[in-house]
């Protein structure tokens, strides 16, 4: 049973290269019915609904996966992927959070992406308190932004639309969907900007220097320290080493070994980030 659920896993594998998720899913699908103690025929199924958009069918796989190996990274990556799309900030930044402390652990390389998912789920759940805030400050701004998300809902039902009667393919749905996506969430942007102009609270402030990490320049989530006192965001140094065992200011030696967590700083960035979200795309 398990070498033909390794066939079917290899079909589906194909079909996923190839950009035909839904073939890859119901593949899929048949290795699991074959070998259904396998975690990893979950989390690629996961993966091929993900591409899918069929965010309820990612988490079911995703926790079944979990449940035969609970150290899968990848389950809680797309796990963490899922949950945000359905607007569960909170779930969706433990999940994240538990991915990337499992690809520490491993040293897995995808510390750079997983940590860019964990600022992605907090800057979620600060908005999802801000939109509450807003809505007590001004009801006003809620209207038109929920407006907004109402006429986009209404575009990502015609692209689904445009799906089933197969006027374009999976790749070009996922391609029309991440650009409305972006599009409506511009549009959000510069209306609370305009709104910004008459209420000096909404204004958004600067990130301080301190937090700003002096590889990628965004905001830190995970800071270490070196033995020289430079500080940089776990992710993003640990890929520099990758290429060069030197310092990226310094350029004295330095190895992984070398780093040590950055506690106050990590504090500091978490209490910056729980109150001002919109860093996480600093």
């Amino acid at each position: 049973m398990a070498s033909k659920a390794a066939a079917f896993k290899e079909e589906g594998n194909k079909c996923f290269q190839d950009g035909d998720f839904k073939g890859a899913e119901t593949l899929y699908t048949k290795a699991i019915q074959k070998d259904p103690t396998n975690p990893l025929l979950f989390t690629n199924r996961a993966f091929a609904r993900l591409k899918l958009q069929s965010h309820e069918g990612v988490i079911a796989d995703c926790l079944k996966s979990i449940d035969l190996l609970p150290q899968n990274m990848k389950a809680y990556n797309h796990l963490a992927q899922a949950q945000l799309a359905l607007h569960h900030p909170n779930e969706a930044l433990a999940s994240a959070t538990t991915a990337y402390k499992i690809c520490l652990a491993i040293n897995n390389g995808s510390a750079t992406a997983i940590s860019a998912l964990v600022l992605k789920a907090k800057k979620a759940k600060w908005e999802k308190v801000e939109k509450e805030r807003l809505r007590r400050r001004n009801e006003l701004v809620i209207e038109l932004e929920e407006w907004l998300e109402l006429a986009s809902e209404k575009e990502m039902d015609a692209i689904d639309e445009k799906r089933r009667r197969y006027e374009i393919d999976d790749i070009e749905l996922a391609e029309e969907r991440q650009i409305l996506e972006v599009v409506t969430r511009q549009k959000i942007e510069e209306l609370r900007s305009v709104f910004a102009i008459a209420d000096p609270e909404l204004h958004r402030r600067e990130v301080p220097d301190y937090l700003i990490d002096n590889i990628s320049f965004s905001i830190m989530h995970d800071p270490v320290i070196t033995k020289t006192g430079q500080s940089y965001d776990r992710a993003t140094i640990l890929e520099h080493l990758k290429r060069s065992q030197t310092d990226p200011l310094t350029r004295e030696l330095l190895r992984k070994e070398d780093l040590r967590s950055n506690v106050a700083l990590k504090q500091a960035c978490h209490e910056f980030l729980d109150k001002n979200g919109w860093a996480a795309d600093w």
